[in-house]
C-alpha cells in the first residue's frame, strides 16, 4: 500500500539532482570496550546482517503511483538488501582527521539510491587511534535532524554493561511507537466509509480557524522584515562568496568542544546556548571573509532551523521545521556586541513564532525560505533569503554505549543547496558539543580555517563576557577537540 507522503517531504524529493544531494548524515566515532577493537565491534555488526531483521522507518521506499496521482508516496520494502545499505570501509595510514574527513566528504556526495530504501551505513576501520567510526546518512525526505538524532539515541544505551544489543538499523521493541511506518489503527478496527467525511469536515473547520490567523501573521512577518527585526523573512542577506551555485562534490569538517565553556558564556552574558554557538559562528565567518578578502559591508544573515514539534515524546519522523532568520552582525568587531545582536534577533523571532500556531508557523517559514526552495526546484531567482544555514540539534545528555563501546564523538553533516553553500550544524553529546561543517568542494576552497577561527572566537566571547578586571586581556587555554582525529 502506498501512503500519501507530505508536500514538505516531497520537496526534497523534488529538488534532488547529482549536483544536490538532499540527505543528512553523522560521523560517530567509538572506543571499543576493555579487551576488544574496532574488528570485534564490526564482527558483531556483520552479525546483525545474517540476522536481517530491518527497522519499520528504514524499510520505507519512495514510490509513485496513480492512487497518489503521480505525487511521492511511500511504500514498505520487504525485502531489504541489507548488504547494500551497510557497508565496510577502511582508511589509508595514517588512519588521521584528514583521511577520515577527505572518506566522509566522498561518501557524503553520493546519491542515495531511490530504488531502495533511502539510507546508508559505512563501518569505517583503519583509524590510528584504534577507534571505530560509523558514517551514516538518511533521506531529508524520510528523517529531518531531529528525527536522525532519535533513531541514533534509540539505537543506544547509557549502561555500558549492556550486552545483546541490536544494531542501529534493526527494530527495538521499546521505540516501536517511534519507528513505526504507520500509527496503531484506533480502537475497533479501521475506520469506515462513515467516519471518513466526519473526519475531513474536522479537517476543515481547524483548516478554517487556521486561515483565519494566517493574513495577520504573514502580513506581521514582512513587517518585521522590512524593520530588520527577528523573524522568518529576511530582505537584507547581502551577496557573499557563500551564496553561489554549487556542485555535488562536498567538503566537510568537524571540531568538538566542552559545552561548558558555551554555558558558562551564555549565562554571564544572559543568553542562551544556541545564542553563543550563532555568535561563534559569525566571528569565525567574519574572520574567514575576511582572510579571502570577501566580507561583505551588510551583516551576514543566518536562516537557523527550529523544531515545531509540540510532543517531543511523540512520533519523530518526517520534517516539521520552521525557520528564523538571525542577524550575525559579521559588520561589527566587538564580540561581545555581536553576541548581543544575535540574542535580540533570535528573540524577536522566538516571540514572533510563539504567538503562532504550527500552521501558521509552517507558512510564514515557508515565505522566508521559499526563495531557497525555488532554488532547489531550479527557479531561484535574485533574492537571498540568508547566507549561511546554521543548526543546532539536541543531542543525548549522558554517556551512551553499543554493546560497552562508547561513542566518543558525533559530527553531523547537512545539506549544501543553491545559494548557500556552507552548512553548519551542531549537536551535543554527553559534555561536548560538535560542529560539522558540510560546504560545496567547488565554492570554498578549504574549511579548516574556519574550525580555528571558531575557536578563537569563543576564546574572544570568554574574554569579553566571562573574564573581568585585570585578567581581561588574558586568553584561556584552549580545548578544542581536534575534530575526528582526538
Amino acid at each position: 500500500m502506498l501512503l500519501p507522503m507530505s508536500p514538505t517531504d516531497s520537496m526534497f524529493l523534488l529538488g534532488e539532482s547529482r549536483d544536490h544531494p538532499m540527505h543528512v548524515g553523522g560521523l560517530a566515532l567509538f572506543v571499543p570496550p576493555e579487551g576488544a577493537d574496532p574488528r570485534a565491534m564490526a564482527a558483531m555488526l556483520d552479525a546483525a546482517l545474517v540476522r536481517g531483521a530491518v527497522a519499520p522507518l528504514l524499510r520505507k521506499r519512495a514510490a509513485r503511483s496513480l492512487t497518489t496521482l503521480g505525487q511521492w508516496g511511500w511504500e514498505s520494502d520487504t525485502e531489504v538488501d541489507l548488504g547494500h545499505h551497510v557497508r565496510h570501509d577502511a582508511l589509508p595510514a595514517p588512519g588521521g582527521t584528514l583521511e577520515l574527513t577527505a572518506l566522509v566528504a566522498r561518501l557524503h556526495a553520493g546519491l542515495l539510491d531511490r530504488s531502495r530504501p533511502l539510507w546508508e551505513m559505512h563501518v569505517i576501520e583503519g583509524l590510528a587511534d584504534g577507534r571505530l567510526a560509523v558514517y551514516f546518512k538518511i533521506h531529508h525526505a524520510l528523517a529531518d535532524g531531529v528525527s536522525a538524532m532519535k533513531l541514533l539515541r534509540s539505537a543506544l544505551s547509557e549502561d555500558p554493561e549492556t550486552r545483546g544489543m541490536p544494531a542501529p538499523w534493526e527494530p527495538l521493541v521499546r521505540e516501536r511507537r517511534a519507528l513505526a511506518l504507520v500509527p496503531d489503527p484506533p480502537a475497533g478496527g479501521p475506520p469506515g466509509p462513515f467516519d471518513l467525511p466526519a473526519a475531513v469536515l474536522r479537517a476543515a473547520r481547524g483548516a478554517a480557524g487556521e486561515a483565519a490567523g494566517l493574513v495577520p501573521a504573514l502580513a506581521g512577518t514582512v513587517d518585521r522584515a522590512r524593520r530588520e527585526r527577528g523573524g522568518s523573512l529576511s530582505l537584507a542577506a547581502p551577496k557573499s562568496v557563500l551564496n553561489v551555485p554549487i556542485g555535488g562534490a562536498r567538503r566537510f569538517a568537524g571540531r568538538s568542544w566542552p559545552i561548558e565553556r558555551l554555558r558558562l558564556v551564555a549565562k554571564h552574558a544572559d543568553a542562551t546556548i544556541n545564542d553563543v554557538v550563532l555568535a561563534m559562528c559569525a566571528g569565525a565567518l567574519r574572520a574567514y571573509l575576511g582572510d579571502l578578502d570577501a566580507l561583505p559591508e551588510s551583516p551576514l544573515i543566518a536562516m537557523v532551523p527550529v523544531s515545531l514539534r509540540r510532543d517531543p515524546s511523540g512520533e519523530q519522523t518526517g520534517n516539521a521545521i520552521g525557520t528564523l532568520m538571525c542577524n550575525l552582525a559579521t559588520h561589527l568587531a566587538d564580540p561581545a556586541r555581536r553576541l548581543e545582536v544575535v540574542h535580540t534577533s533570535m528573540s524577536e523571532g522566538k516571540d514572533a513564532m510563539r504567538a503562532m500556531s504550527s500552521v501558521q508557523s509552517l507558512a510564514v517559514s515557508a515565505l522566508g525560505a521559499a526563495p531557497l526552495a525555488l532554488g532547489m526546484l531550479g527557479l531561484g531567482g535574485p533574492v537571498r533569503p540568508a547566507n549561511v544555514m546554521i543548526s543546532n540539534l539536541p543531542g543525548p545528555a549522558a554517556p551512551l554505549y553499543w554493546n560497552g563501546a562508547r561513542m566518543t564523538a558525533l559530527y553531523p553533516l547537512s545539506v549544501p543547496v543553491d545559494g548557500q553553500a556552507l552548512n553548519i550544524t551542531c549537536t551535543s553529546t554527553d559534555d561536548e558539543i560538535a560542529f560539522g561543517l558540510t560546504a560545496c568542494r567547488r565554492a570554498l576552497p578549504t574549511l579548516e580555517p574556519l574550525l580555528g577561527h571558531l575557536d578563537d572566537e569563543l576564546g574572544a566571547l570568554e574574554r569579553a563576557v566571562v573574564l573581568e578586571g585585570p585578567r581581561r586581556g588574558a586568553r584561556p587555554p584552549s580545548t578544542a577537540r581536534g575534530g575526528p582525529e582526538t
